[in-house]
């Protein structure tokens, strides 16, 4: 199996998690369950949250999967620093969902949001280099 497969289905897997909680958080609406006596939801602050960082996970990360495609699709060795470039996306993803979801820290997201950045930058660039020379 191709290294850099791994993070791609940890980020697939992190997807499915919020999916998971978006639909608890939506639960009380949509079915009833766990409703409040008066009828309102207990999560609806947490539900918009989740659904808005479920939106970021297609944004943003299409690069990340584009050029992880590319470089399974090459054939050739996946160097260790793509691999390593990779898991810094994902734990910047985990992050990034954990401080949208959990705060209300625009500043922090920003800075989690520049780690995926630069990462995904930082293999496109590789690539873009190793093509060209």
């Amino acid at each position: 199996m191709n290294t850099i497969f791994l993070p791609m289905f940890a980020h697939v897997i992190l997807c499915a998690v919020l999916y998971g909680l978006l639909t608890i958080a939506r639960a009380p609406s949509i079915w009833g369950l766990g409703q409040r006596a008066d009828g309102s939801n207990p999560y609806q602050s947490i539900q918009s949250k989740l659904s808005a960082n479920l939106s970021k996970q297609f944004e943003w990360p299409m690069f990340f999967h584009l050029i992880c495609v590319l470089l399974i699709s090459s054939g050739s060795q996946i160097s260790s620093v793509y691999c390593l470039l990779a898991w810094v996306f994902i734990a910047g993803r985990v992050m990034h969902s954990g401080v949208q979801v959990f705060t209300a820290n625009i500043r922090l997201r920003g800075i989690v949001f520049t780690i995926n950045f630069i990462a995904v930058i930082a293999m496109w660039l590789m690539y873009c280099i190793e093509k060209m020379f």
